[in-house]
């Protein structure tokens, strides 16, 4: 099995990718992946460098990446030494693992052809960490590849993007994300489909509401909150709600995680886990990881909300759909009389306008704006028309 059928429905970014892999004229230092979520574009950055690094490639093109050699093995499985993968919690990537980085890209390939580092997200460079990039862009070294991923162009600066060759991905089609998740994860037909759809095309997503009943509940309750925004008071319940949801699910994933990372500290310090205090060297260790795990269980937090709120502008995407009676597939087209409650409650316009407001609290949200206060105001303006 190649490492390239884990992209889905984007065989033209396929076969740019084999033939940048096999043939060097068509190979380039840096390279920026581009596409909506789900789409695959750090899947596609790693099949990319597992393609480098495939043993097969140099003797038989036509194989490369082939996803059965000890490269292909180990690029894909993220233990690579050739290949180092930026994956952060945070909400910035900060100058000092920009240096890092750079210095690293510096090294020659001690196992691999190419040594190759992947940003899986490169918009959250800020202007500090993006500048202390661009010489190592603008003069790379022989046998180093750059790899970066971000939502579109313009989520990252033009001084990076114009230094990359740009590929973009687009969303799979339903029907490939319901193939995949019966052919590799043996999902039954109609939960794979029902997933995709759900999932919107999100490979991560559908295979999580296929497997994941509590998934599935709570996408349904979110899915619900506009037939229930009928009043002031609805709407400030709806908000608390959703940030109460994000902070117990961030509160229960980053628990072990910290505890867990805080003994491994300790232990590379060499310092006894089970002392009452520790000395003021290792306290200053300790507050560092407190500070970044706090900054993790933060980015968790929003990750989650922003999740939430795909989800409910799916809701208002299918009522206007059906209120203007466009052919498309619904999204939660097992939900229809709801669907075509929203639909007779609200104009066009109107869910347009909802449409927007959802998307001016992401934008908020990114700003770091209060979640709370951020959700209050959306949740207000999406209140259902009186009468």
């Amino acid at each position: 099995m190649s490492v390239f059928d884990q992209l889905v429905g984007q065989q033209r970014v396929v076969d740019t990718l084999r033939r940048a892999a096999s043939d060097p004229a068509a190979m380039t230092h840096a390279w920026l992946f581009t596409g909506p979520p789900g789409s695959g574009r750090s899947v596609a950055a790693r099949t990319f460098a597992a393609a480098l690094q495939c043993e097969r490639a140099p003797a038989a093109p036509e194989v490369v990446g082939c996803g059965e050699c000890q490269p292909c093995r180990l690029v894909m499985g993220g233990s690579h030494p050739d290949v180092r993968i930026v994956d952060t919690d945070q909400t910035f990537i900060k100058v000092d693992e920009a240096r890092e980085l750079v210095l690293e890209a510096q090294a020659r390939p001690s196992l691999g052809r190419w040594r190759v580092v992947i940003v899986e997200d490169a918009d959250r460079l800020n202007d500090f960490s993006a500048n202390t990039l661009l010489k190592s862009l603008e003069e790379p070294t022989a046998r180093t590849v750059w790899m970066l991923c971000a939502p579109s162009l313009e989520d990252v600066l033009v001084t990076i993007r114009s230094r990359c060759r740009h590929v973009r991905l687009g969303t799979p089609p339903t029907a490939a994300v319901a193939d995949l998740l019966i052919e590799r994860d043996g999902i039954d037909p109609s939960m794979a489909h029902y997933a995709a759809r759900a999932g919107q095309s999100h490979i991560g997503i559908a295979k999580r509401l296929a497997t994941d009943e509590h998934a599935r509940a709570r996408r349904r309750e979110i899915t619900s909150i506009p037939v229930t925004l009928t009043s002031l008071g609805d709407a400030l319940r709806s908000a608390q709600d959703l940030v109460d949801e994000a902070g117990e699910g961030a509160k229960a994933t980053s628990a072990d995680h910290a505890e867990e990372q805080r003994q491994e500290l300790l232990t590379q310090l060499g310092a006894d886990p089970s002392a009452r205090t520790q000395p003021p060297s290792v306290r200053a260790h300790l507050r560092r990881l407190d500070d970044r795990l706090k900054a993790e269980a933060k980015r968790q937090q929003h990750d989650s909300i922003d999740a939430a709120l795909t989800d409910l502008a799916s809701v208002y995407r299918d009522a206007l759909l059906v209120s203007t009676g466009a052919s498309v597939d619904l999204v939660n087209a097992s939900e229809p009389e709801q669907i075509a409650t929203l639909a007779r409650s609200f104009t066009a316009e109107q869910l347009l306008g909802a449409l927007e407001t959802i998307g001016e609290a992401r934008q908020r949200l990114i700003a770091n704006g209060a979640p709370l206060l951020v959700l209050e105001a959306m949740m207000i303006g999406l209140l259902l028309p009186r009468g």
